[in-house]
């Protein structure tokens, strides 16, 4: 398919699926004459990519583990990469729901002064 249905199918612009390409986030594309022939397996790692960038996954991270070999996706890798991305994920969560903890022990202590107030 041509990159004008991988950026319907994606959701992401012309440009950025060039600018994953250009930064060899996804596998070069066969080419017919002056085309690029996108396969499901590019889409599916524009797909990862969008997604994991929602998440607050970087780029550079990206780069460091989204790796080729014989033309597809080392998704081995990939899933034990988002195994730590979803725990990193449960500890933001921990301190998050810590602080509201906290936060509700104040307005607590607040509205018991203001009551006896």
């Amino acid at each position: 398919m041509y990159i004008g249905e991988v950026a319907k199918k994606t959701g992401l612009s012309v440009k950025a699926i060039r600018f994953y390409e250009e930064k060899d986030l996804i596998i070069a594309p066969k080419r017919k004459g002056v085309y690029r022939v996108y396969t499901p397996e590019h889409i599916e790692v524009l797909k990862l990519i969008s997604e994991a960038k929602d998440l607050g996954v970087t780029l550079s991270e990206l780069k460091g583990v989204i790796k080729y070999h014989n033309g597809s996706a080392n998704w081995t890798e990939i899933n034990a990469f988002l195994v730590v991305i979803r725990q990193r994920l449960e500890n933001e969560l921990q301190a998050i729901s810590e602080k509201i903890a906290k936060l509700d022990i104040c307005i607590g202590s607040i509205n018991s002064c203001q009551k006896t107030a």
